[in-house]
């Protein structure tokens, strides 16, 4: 206990310096310990993966309900985040939702991009994380806080709507901008045999590179599944025209606690699914998105050219992106590669893995040589998507060498209906 330089600790967290002539105390500063899930209560705290800010453990599900002041609303901002990236996420994930059970989804979150601030409609919230067997990273922590809920009645929205034609919109239009802390569900559910027409007519909605503060989000069927979400949506520019592939569209509109705009009114109808003819269609290549890729004989001894224009490919494919060639292998008659994104212009389903700043897609091109791409060389890219989210390129999918001047054509074709 004497000796010179000693460092010792004491029952108050404090640490005493003892040297030949003086002691010396200092507080311990102690580093919050994350476990998986659990029960927090109060005005504000943290929560924060398991281990954070170790690699958070893989196979896991994790709970932590979230209780704030009755009368009060949770707010719940990430301070960090870094869970394996894929635009569906897929494999590990944080999902948030309104009250403790059964509630309502807000939203699913992944990769290193943090979401604005995320309001429940109640002074209850559950935050939940999955993990797979697979890649892992440093997971999140974020920190919840009570809020007054806002005192105006119009900002509750949403609702099932199920006549033939309708209107919705964001809460004071158009009087006034809509409110800051609102979730809004509009579950639009027609005839079996029918599919549903969307439309906005105004729109502007807090803008963002990523839509991480206020956005809409519409989704094929009736819950909130990043697999069946159609589009994400913020800015001051309409989405194009939406068609349900089948009777049910949910529209979800959010908006954190800083700053609003004018929002949007939309429109629907309901259409009938188109009857089969009883003419021959034409024969063609395309194969649907579903199939197995399987190389064929008679596929792969077709011409290796690509028919039609740069913009009739963009309408018919399901992804459009540009990027270079960084690893090729040969499986099974089909060359698997591996293309390190320049750019997205039609994301479709094609799963991109993202890592800091840097994007990829893997894509198959079902016939090896045809069209044939090399390593190391910029391309654009257009096809199908697989079922896991890998791009499929057929012989006559459209794919070109990729050179700076492309952009300004893309990019039209980008902002332009089909």
């Amino acid at each position: 206990d004497s000796v010179p330089g000693a460092w010792k600790a004491s029952k108050e967290n404090y640490f005493i310096k003892i040297s030949r002539f003086k002691a010396t105390i200092f507080p311990i500063i102690l580093r919050p310990t994350f476990t998986c899930g659990g029960v927090v209560s109060g005005e504000s705290g943290f929560i924060g993966s398991e281990g954070f800010p170790g690699v958070y453990p893989p196979n896991s599900k994790c709970t932590w309900k979230i209780t704030v002041p009755e009368g009060k609303v949770v707010v719940l901002s990430f301070r960090y985040l870094d869970l394996e990236s894929d635009n569906l996420c897929r494999y590990d994930f944080v999902d948030i939702y309104n009250g403790h059970a059964n509630g309502q989804r807000i939203g699913r979150f992944c990769g290193t991009v943090k979401p604005g601030a995320l309001v429940s409609n109640s002074n209850k919230m559950l935050v939940q994380m999955t993990s797979d067997a697979n890649t892992a990273g440093s997971g999140f922590i974020a920190k919840f806080s009570a809020a007054e809920p806002h005192e105006r009645g119009d900002q509750y929205c949403g609702g099932r709507l199920e006549k033939p034609s309708g209107s919705f919109q964001t809460p004071n239009w158009p009087e006034r901008d809509y409110p800051a802390g609102v979730t809004c569900s509009w579950h639009i559910v027609a005839p079996k045999n029918q599919l549903i027409e969307l439309k906005f007519e105004k729109f502007d909605v807090e803008r963002d590179n990523y839509c991480r503060y206020d956005y809409v989000a519409v989704f094929n069927g009736g819950e909130i599944n990043d697999a069946k979400r159609i589009g994400k949506y913020c800015g001051d520019s309409p989405p194009a025209p939406i068609l349900s592939e089948r009777n049910e569209l949910l529209i979800q509109f959010l908006s954190d606690l800083s700053l609003t705009a004018d929002g949007f009114i939309g429109h629907y109808k309901f259409r009938p699914k188109k009857l089969p003819t009883t003419t021959v269609p034409p024969t063609t290549t395309t194969v649907p998105a579903t199939s197995i890729v399987k190389p064929t004989a008679a596929l792969c001894q077709q011409k290796c050219k690509r028919s039609g224009t740069l913009e009739s490919n963009y309408c018919s494919s399901n992804f459009v992106i540009t990027g270079t060639v960084i690893t090729t292998i040969t499986r099974a008659g089909s060359l698997h590669a591996t293309i390190s994104i320049i750019n997205v212009y039609k994301e479709g389903n094609l799963a991109i893995q993202q890592a800091g700043k840097s994007m990829s897609a893997k894509i198959i091109v079902v016939c090896k040589q045809c069209p044939l791409i090399r390593r190391g060389l910029n391309y654009i890219i257009m096809g199908q998507v697989e079922d896991d989210g890998r791009g499929k390129v057929f012989p006559n999918s459209f794919v070109m060498s990729f050179k700076t001047k492309n952009s300004k054509i893309l990019n039209a074709l980008k902002n332009k209906t089909c």
